[in-house]
């Protein structure tokens, strides 16, 4: 019998790595999209190797891009609270006159 590739399984791999990867060099928390893409192709693909097993191969890229993709939702959720965290204290920065600080 062949084997064919799993559709969606080389989408989520790749979306996983992207998503590893953007934060750290442009995207930050953008990259949740690309998590959340790996996340919704390695389920697919998952449901159709459950059902036919047989006929499909590759479910391995499937299984590490769904990993990859929550490292990439959990790495993109944390950097999104540390960008609100530093643009709020620019913002208190500059409507407290400088935090208070020596101001008596």
């Amino acid at each position: 019998m062949n084997q064919q590739q799993l559709p969606g399984a080389s989408t989520a791999l790749t979306m996983g790595i992207i998503g590893v990867i953007a934060p750290f060099v442009c995207c930050g928390p953008f990259a949740l999209i690309f998590g959340i893409i790996g996340l919704n192709s390695a389920k697919s693909a998952q449901k159709l190797y459950d059902e036919n097993p047989n006929l499909y191969t590759g479910i391995e890229n499937a299984k590490t891009g769904k990993t990859l993709s929550y490292i990439c939702i959990g790495i993109s959720i944390v950097l999104l609270l540390f960008t609100i965290l530093y643009f709020g204290a620019i913002i208190a920065f500059f409507t407290t006159d400088g935090f208070g600080v020596g101001l008596d």
